[in-house]
């Protein structure tokens, strides 16, 4: 006997679900439901089957082929136009003419005893057996009631409670001879239980009923959809589950890695190469797809979570679903009966309230607040480019795919046969996606000079040597899992504002300029990188006095890629050096803040046991410096900045300096004092390097990032450690004599999460509050007290959150400072 799989329906009430993908192709337990369906015709005897197709009908077709992986033999009649149940099957009678056949739904869970339904059909020699089961709310089936004999006496499609004379309803299982396409009309809408079985009745054929005893789920809407996943992690139905049953309840596939740290309570079910992270916790109901990527303290309950999805630390799932290549990111929460589609992006520490769909390719926005369904909104990110780049974590955000298509984007804002400079950190990631990169400006007609792994400023410095541009990819500082992609001009410098939205506009376009196949561009390997780099920064920086002042310096280049060139520079300078952590590991290429503290402790021991002038700490790309006076102390990055400051405009006496509005009004009291000022700058670095580079003697950011504008515009530790060697060898201080001769400072500073939607009201407010006090917009808005105490309240570019800093005479009036306008910022938000 032969089966009939329908499956051409298009599943209109599971939508967003069904939006991209089609009903039988929906997965329970990680499995399509049309799989189990065939598994268990199979389990049945039933191994040819035809399948009537419709809806996204390549999607079925693709998925299953021939079924020779389930050892079935499969065909497939395809439907034009909806033809309703029986048309459908009809569509597919020359493949069934011969014989009794079964027919069956694709989106129906069940566990039926085929086996004895035909063996109850022969018996009774029905021309139509129809397969019956009772439940609880027969409103959304056709109910049957049944004679004595078990002929079918009467049916009803969906009923009103007015209605209901049993609770027997028909599952849409059939056993049929081929004389039942006498009664179907072909290529026209014909449905066997509206159509047809009232037809046979009336003219006394016999349609026999078969009460079936076991499971039957109409997968028809989110909650029955939801409800039979939880059926199968229950046991209350016969299928196959795909995996290893670690402990009571807890299922588990091929490849899937769960750290033992993960809290799991069953039933649930993780797909084959998922990965959950310490602390998450996994409870009942759930079921997890392949490639899922769960991270740390996110929480899942009874919520479905299809095929490569990434769910951000702390994001909490409760009694959704969320479809396939979904990204929920950092504390994103979403409520029960919420259905997220395929490919969407949901932003960090946004909600999606209950009973809420948002339909495929969406992106709702950090810190949005969803409460009605995203249907016709076009996706679309606000910003590509960040504060570092186009950022974003590993194959999640950050694609070989994307790589390719930003390289190709930036390629076109160039002209063909350009040369541009590409570079890398000592990361994995960073070497594979640089890789694309390459391909992508070649294929567009770029020359590429790559430097392969070099720290950051080197690549800045090279690019800067008649190149149009340049690309640098690196482990985004403190995110061990997550890239940047960073794009220089021709200076070397980040590319600008109007750079960034050229390129922009280019990528969302997609309109890409390709090499006609005698203008691929070509690849060079530049040699002696690091001495050509070394000896610029030793003419351009005055060094003199090193060599003879026998100072004895300890350089952490903190397993980085700076540990490359210090060999060179060194030498270079003359200078007595202990170099330390000197080799790279391309498993750790960033560091937290606890490892860098913990790194900097460590090198402070070494300074004052070894007696030397100072010591020096490489970020892991070489663009920003920390340091630790002659005791061993920690000298603070704000404070360095003051130091590096006061020993620069003592020297040079006149000249400007260039600092962002973040920094603490004491540096204009260190350089008033030795004859320079200060120009305030927003807190970009593009705007920091700008000004840095017009006639600047100094400029830096307060996190370790310095300018030495006689050597280059960027932030460059190197070149940094080199002025500050020269500047200790003649001046004759120490650092710790230097640092207690400036003020202290008093600046404290504090995030406050604030939706996008909200954002130009805070800063209304912001404005409104300030009253008569004098207010200063070059970066946000800051607020100036008569007595010179300050506020700057900031919105963040790239999250939902503003970012506040306030300084005062001590620490308790800055305190208080932030408190109140804290307040303000929060009170916008309600």
């Amino acid at each position: 006997m032969k089966a009939v799989v329908m499956a051409g329906g298009e599943g209109t009430r599971l939508r967003p679900m069904t939006a991209s993908m089609p009903k039988p192709l929906l997965p329970v337990a990680n499995r399509p439901i049309m799989e189990h369906v065939l598994r268990l015709l199979k389990r049945h005897g039933l191994n040819e089957t035809v399948v009537t197709v419709q809806f996204l009908a390549s999607l079925v077709k693709n998925y299953f082929g021939d079924g020779e992986e389930l050892g079935m033999d499969l065909t497939y009649a395809n439907e034009e136009k909806p033809l309703g149940t029986a048309g459908s099957v009809k569509n597919a009678e020359e493949a069934l003419k011969d014989d009794s056949f079964l027919v069956i739904s694709g989106d129906a869970l069940t566990d039926f005893d085929l086996t004895d339904l035909i063996a109850y059909h022969r018996e009774r020699g029905a021309l139509v057996t129809v397969c019956l089961t009772r439940v609880p709310n027969p409103l959304e089936f056709g109910i049957t009631i049944l004679k004595e004999d078990g002929r079918v006496e009467r049916f009803l499609e969906k009923p009103t409670w007015g209605q209901v004379f049993s609770d027997t309803v028909n599952t849409g299982i059939y056993v049929m001879e081929p004389e039942v396409f006498d009664y179907v009309e072909p290529d026209v809408p014909v449905d066997w239980s509206g159509d047809v079985f009232p037809r046979l009745m009336k003219e006394g054929r016999p349609i026999y009923g078969y009460v079936a005893e076991g499971y039957w789920e109409d997968v028809g809407t989110h909650e029955s959809y939801v409800k039979a996943q939880a059926d199968v992690l229950e046991g209350k139905v016969d299928v196959d589950i795909d995996g290893f049953e670690i402990s009571p309840g807890v299922w588990v596939a091929e490849g899937a890695e769960v750290h033992p740290d993960a809290k799991l309570r069953g039933p649930l079910y993780i797909g084959d190469y998922a990965k959950i992270e310490a602390g998450a916790e996994v409870r009942e109901h759930t079921v997890i797809g392949s490639n899922v990527v769960v991270k740390a303290d996110a929480f899942l309950h009874k919520a479905v979570v299809h095929d490569n999805v990434y769910l951000g630390p702390q994001s909490n799932l409760r009694g959704c679903v969320i479809g396939k290549n979904t990204d929920i990111m950092r504390a994103a929460r979403i409520e029960d009966g919420a259905v997220i589609g395929d490919e969407c992006l949901v932003g960090e520490e946004s909600i999606i309230q209950g009973n809420v769909r948002v339909y495929p390719f969406k992106t709702i926005e950090a810190g949005a607040f969803v409460n009605t369904s995203v249907i016709w909104e076009s996706r679309g990110q606000a910003h590509l480019f960040g504060a570092r780049g186009v950022s974003g974590i590993l194959n999640v955000e950050i694609t070989p795919e994307l790589a390719v298509r930003l390289a190709s984007a930036y390629a076109t804002t160039l002209k063909k046969g350009s040369t541009v400079t590409t570079a890398r950190d000592h990361s994995r990631g960073a070497r594979a996606l640089k890789r694309a990169v390459i391909s992508a400006l070649q294929a567009s007609a770029i020359d590429v000079r790559d430097l392969e792994n070099v720290p950051l400023p080197v690549a800045r410095q090279q690019t800067a040597r008649g190149s149009a541009g340049g690309v640098m990819i690196r482990t985004t500082p403190g995110v061990p899992d997550s890239l940047d992609i960073m794009f220089f001009d021709e200076r070397g410098a980040d590319l600008s504002q109007a750079g960034q939205r050229k390129l922009d506009r280019v990528y969302a376009r997609q309109e890409y300029r390709r090499a006609f196949p005698g203008e691929i561009g070509d690849l060079r390997f530049p040699a002696s990188v690091f001495d050509g780099y070394t000896g610029a920064v030793i003419r351009a920086v005055d060094t003199t006095g090193v060599a003879e002042s026998g100072l004895k310096i300890v350089v952490d280049a903190a397993n980085g890629s700076a540990g490359l060139v210090l060999p060179s520079l060194l030498g270079r300078l003359g200078v007595d050096s202990l170099v330390i952590n000197p080799g790279q590991d391309e498993s750790r290429p960033t560091e937290t803040a606890e490892t860098r503290r913990a790194g900097l402790v460590r090198l402070g021991e070494m300074v004052s046991s070894s007696r030397a002038a100072f010591g020096v700490r490489f970020d892991p790309v070489g663009e920003r410096l920390a340091l630790v006076d002659e005791r061993g102390h920690i000298i603070e990055d704000q404070r360095a900045l003051l130091v590096m400051l006061d020993l620069i405009a003592a020297e040079r006496r006149s000249g400007r300096v260039a600092l962002p509005v973040t920094t603490t009004r004491i540096a204009e009291q260190v350089a008033a004092y030795h004859g320079t000022q200060v120009e305030w700058t927003t807190t970009s670095p593009d705007d920091l390097t700008r000004a840095a580079g017009k006639d600047a003697v100094f400029g830096g950011d307060g996190q370790g990032g310095f300018i030495v504008p006689e050597f280059s515009s960027v932030f460059d530790a190197t070149a940094a450690f080199a002025r500050l060697t020269g500047l200790v060898a003649r001046t004759q201080l120490s650092l710790s004599q230097i640092d207690a001769r400036i003020p202290r400072a008093h600046v404290l500073c504090r995030s406050v999460a604030t939706p996008w939607a909200v954002k130009g009201l805070v800063m209304r407010r912001v404005v409104e509050a300030a009253g008569d006090r004098s207010v200063d917009t070059t970066d946000g808005v800051r607020v100036v007290e008569s007595d010179g105490r300050w506020v700057l309240v900031l919105p963040d570019p790239a999250e939902a959150v503003t970012h506040l800093w306030a300084e005062g005479p001590d620490d308790a009036t800055a305190q208080e400072l932030l408190e109140h306008w804290s307040a303000v910022v929060e009170g916008a938000d309600h």
